[in-house]
C-alpha cells in the first residue's frame, strides 16, 4: 500500500510539472455570431493531425522555458485551420516547445472560430469557394482576440517573467491572417514588437498599407503553396519594403501548405531556425550559441 501511494504521489507531481497555465482572455460577445455546444478537440482523420474546433471563448496556454535559460522574449502563436479549426500541435504546441528550448516564453492562442458541429474540419473541406463569405463575420473577432492576447501579455509581463518590449505574434495560414490583422489594428497597449506571418491567408485579410510605426516582420511561405498564398506573401513583403520598414521574407521553392513543425525532408523543415536567426539578428532575442 505504501509503495502504491508513493507511485501516485510521483505521478501527481509529474502531472504538475507538465501542466500548463490556461488564460481566459477578455472579449465582447457578438450578436451576429452564435455558437452551439462546447469547444472540441480531436484527431482529424482528414488532416491527420490534432485539431480544436468551435472555439467561442478565446484562451491562451502558457509554455514557459526553464528559468535558467529564459531570456524575456515571448511569442503569441496563432495556429491555422481556415478559421474553422486550429492545427493545435504542428502549428501550436510543438512550436511553443521549440521556442522554450531557446529561452522564449510562448502562448498558444485559441482565437474564436466559425461555429461548427461535430467535425469542423469536414465542414471546412466541404464549404469550397464560399469560405471567404463564411469566415467574414468571424475574422474581426479573431483579430480582436489576437489584440487582447498582446495586451494581456504586456500588462502582465512582470508576473509572466517576460520583457514587455519583446512580445511577438506568430500566425499560420488563417492564424497568419490574424497576425496581419493585429499588425493593422493595434493600439499602444496591443502593439506587437514583431510579427511572423507563416503562409498567411491574404485573401481573408487583404494586404493594406502598414502603419507608420509598424514593427519588424518576417514572412514565411512556399512557392508551391497549393492555396496560392505565395503571391500574397510577396505583396505583403513589398508593402513593408515600400514603407521602409524592417521586413524579411523566406520563400521556399518547395514546402506546400501547412507544413508547420512537420518534417518533409525539405529546407522548409528548418523555417523556425531561420526565424530564430532573424530574431537574434534583429536584437529581438539573445543567441544561445547553439544550432
Amino acid at each position: 500500500m505504501k509503495n502504491y501511494l508513493i507511485v501516485l504521489i510521483c505521478l501527481f507531481q509529474i502531472g504538475i510539472g507538465f501542466s500548463q497555465e490556461i488564460i481566459e482572455l477578455p472579449f465582447e460577445k457578438n450578436e451576429h455570431v452564435e455558437w452551439v455546444g462546447d469547444e472540441k478537440e480531436y484527431f482529424s482523420q482528414i488532416w491527420q493531425t490534432q485539431v480544436v474546433t468551435n472555439v467561442s471563448t478565446p484562451t491562451m496556454q502558457v509554455f514557459k522555458p526553464d528559468a535558467t535559460i529564459s531570456n524575456g522574449t515571448s511569442v503569441i502563436i496563432a495556429p491555422g485551420g481556415g478559421l474553422y479549426a486550429l492545427s493545435i500541435n504542428s502549428e501550436g504546441n510543438e512550436v511553443a516547445k521549440w521556442l522554450n528550448e531557446k529561452g522564449i516564453t510562448a502562448f498558444v492562442l485559441k482565437y474564436r472560430l466559425v461555429p461548427t458541429g461535430k467535425d469542423g474540419v469536414k465542414e471546412v473541406m466541404q464549404i469550397g469557394e464560399k469560405i471567404n463569405e463564411t469566415v467574414a463575420p468571424v475574422m474581426p473577432l479573431s483579430v480582436q482576440d489576437g489584440l487582447a492576447a498582446v495586451e494581456y501579455v504586456r500588462k502582465n509581463s512582470e508576473s509572466l517573467g517576460i520583457d514587455p518590449q519583446k512580445i511577438g505574434f506568430m500566425g499560420f495560414s488563417a492564424g497568419g491572417a490574424v497576425a496581419m490583422g493585429v499588425g493593422y489594428n493595434y493600439s499602444m497597449d496591443s502593439r506587437p514588437d514583431f510579427l511572423v506571418p507563416v503562409y498567411p491567408w491574404t485573401s481573408a485579410m487583404p494586404v493594406k498599407e502598414c502603419p507608420s510605426d509598424a514593427p519588424p516582420i518576417l514572412i514565411i511561405c512556399a512557392t508551391d503553396d497549393p492555396l496560392g498564398l505565395a503571391g500574397g506573401s510577396i505583396e505583403l513583403y513589398s508593402s513593408y519594403l515600400k514603407a521602409g520598414k524592417k521586413v524579411g521574407l523566406h520563400m521556399y521553392a518547395i514546402g506546400g501548405h501547412g507544413f508547420g513543425m512537420k518534417k518533409q525532408g525539405l529546407p522548409s523543415d528548418n523555417w523556425i531556425s531561420r526565424f530564430y536567426d532573424w530574431s537574434v539578428a534583429e536584437g529581438i532575442t539573445s543567441s544561445m550559441n547553439k544550432e
